[in-house]
């Protein structure tokens, strides 16, 4: 692999001048972790700059972050593969690497995580990090792009100098299919603010529930997610449809769609069981009033939305993925189905469902799972000490 140039000499100063870049500012774990970390990194030991697309439902939040971090619209930058958006977008990231000049370019979803990462290295940066929040390869892929998206993905980790997981089971992955940094990798879990998670006391949940339209004997299943075939949002309607005779159960979904295609109308008519909620920024909130959490994701990295769920103390009831199988265990804090088995998820819903006493069992076992490790400050200063050590 030919050497690019030398990155040009920086500006004198005390500070590491860390550059993020990330995709598109969705509603989703990658993206509200991204986003914290650049607030909370440590301004008298960083100068911090995002770069990023537009047109995602966190654009909103950008003037909320500290006047010291430094925000730049990528106008090319698109989620899907559209070669003619994708060769102007590494051009621009490019002139923007160039111009900023980062000692440390720290990379993250699929897309931002190639086109950055090239952009980085044709710039000379010395210091390349990404962020696997899950594979862009996957074993659902037609095989033609299961096999050009992971060669491109081995090719580019060859020009990374870190690699970072959020999951044992992702680095297994990655291991198993030859994505190798220049160093070893490191697992640095995906936090959540443990602080907000505490549940709520009983006055609390009487009051959100009425703001919801729940009743207080109603049993609350909740999901938070996109709607991205990823997601697979279909089994969770499916799964409200047939438990319809179970009057008590009340389902909900936390979430939307941010693209131009018919997917936003799959919640356009629901059973008379389900409500869609739709993007709600008092999600959080929303789990404190629910009882169980279920999540019908056919992969995953490590989902942020089970970790807070189970923090609140929430059995988690979902498919089989990566992240998942490292913090629920069956038949002790939750259940992890067979990965789109819609009959045993519903079989072990029902059971859950008849049985208070498990329900509890469970969720005081699901707040115990979750250590310091996914404490979202905690995982700023892993990051901290990553870039500090790197450099």
């Amino acid at each position: 692999m030919p050497t690019p140039k030398t990155h040009p000499p920086a500006p004198v100063t005390s500070k590491i001048r860390v550059l993020h870049i990330i995709t598109k500012l969705e509603f989703g774990g990658a993206q509200q972790n991204t986003l914290y970390t650049v607030g909370h990194l440590d301004p008298n030991r960083f100068e911090i700059h995002l770069a990023c697309g537009r047109g995602g439902y966190l654009d909103k939040t950008i003037p909320d972050l500290p006047r010291h971090v430094n925000v730049h619209w990528l106008g090319w930058m698109r989620r899907e593969i559209r070669p003619w958006f994708d060769f102007p977008a590494l051009i621009e990231l490019w002139l923007v690497t160039m111009r900023i000049r980062p000692r440390v370019t720290h990379t993250h979803s699929s897309k931002a995580g190639i086109l950055g990462r090239l952009a980085a290295w044709l710039s000379g940066a010395p210091v390349i990090i990404h962020t696997y929040h899950g594979f862009g390869f996957h074993d659902r892929l037609p095989k033609a792009a299961f096999i050009f998206l992971s060669w491109l993905e081995r090719w580019v980790a060859a020009i990374t100098t870190q690699l970072v997981y959020v999951s044992e089971s992702n680095k297994a992955y990655g291991d198993h299919w030859g994505v190798h940094g220049r160093n070893p990798p490191v697992l640095i879990r995906s936090g959540v603010q443990l602080n907000r998670l505490q549940p709520w006391d009983e006055g609390k949940r009487r009051n959100k529930r009425s703001q919801l339209s729940l009743r207080p004997d109603d049993l609350v299943v909740t999901t938070v997610g996109n709607l991205k075939p990823q997601k697979n949002p279909e089994h969770f309607w499916e799964l409200a449809k047939r438990m319809i005779d179970l009057p008590q159960l009340k389902f909900l979904f936390i979430g939307g769609w941010e693209g131009p295609s018919p997917r936003g109308e799959l919640f356009r008519h629901v059973p008379t069981n389900l409500i869609y909620l739709g993007w709600r920024e008092d999600a959080v909130d929303i789990l404190k009033v629910s009882d169980i959490f279920v999540m019908t994701s056919l992969w995953e990295g490590l989902p942020r939305s089970a970790v807070e769920a189970m923090t609140i103390g929430l059995p988690v009831i979902a498919y089989q993925t990566d992240g998942l199988v490292e913090i629920v265990k069956n038949n002790v804090n939750g259940h992890l189905s067979p990965s789109g088995n819609l009959d045993d998820l519903e079989r072990v819903l029902r059971d859950l469902a008849a049985d208070q006493s498990k329900r509890r069992n469970w969720g005081r076992q699901a707040a115990l799972a979750i250590t310091e490790e996914f404490d979202i400050d905690y995982m700023i200063r892993q990051q901290e000490n990553l870039y500090q050590r790197l450099m």
